[in-house]
């Protein structure tokens, strides 16, 4: 079961369970849209993957298997050119 993590680990904007703007690598790295195109380039920089947008989970299960509240925030997220987030 995913983890439904609640953040970008790059700049941080919160990514509730319904978002269709969080995007996961195979790991379950959790980043938004935006920083996967504009900064990271589709490639996710902890383990070098590519991304695919993040299932939804239906509202009525949400109460049985929760999403995460662990945020993960890497401040060091840089994209491939090096230019800090």
């Amino acid at each position: 079961m995913l983890e439904m993590r609640p953040n970008c680990e790059c700049c941080n904007k919160d990514l509730p369970p319904d978002s269709n703007e969080a995007m996961i690598c195979t790991f379950e790295c959790t980043f938004c849209q935006d920083c996967v195109e504009r900064r990271l380039h589709s490639i996710c920089p902890n383990c070098g993957g590519g991304f695919t947008p993040r299932p939804i989970r239906p509202a009525q299960l949400l109460n049985k298997y929760p999403a995460s509240t662990k945020r993960v925030h890497n401040s060091k997220c840089v994209d491939l050119n090096g230019i800090g987030a």
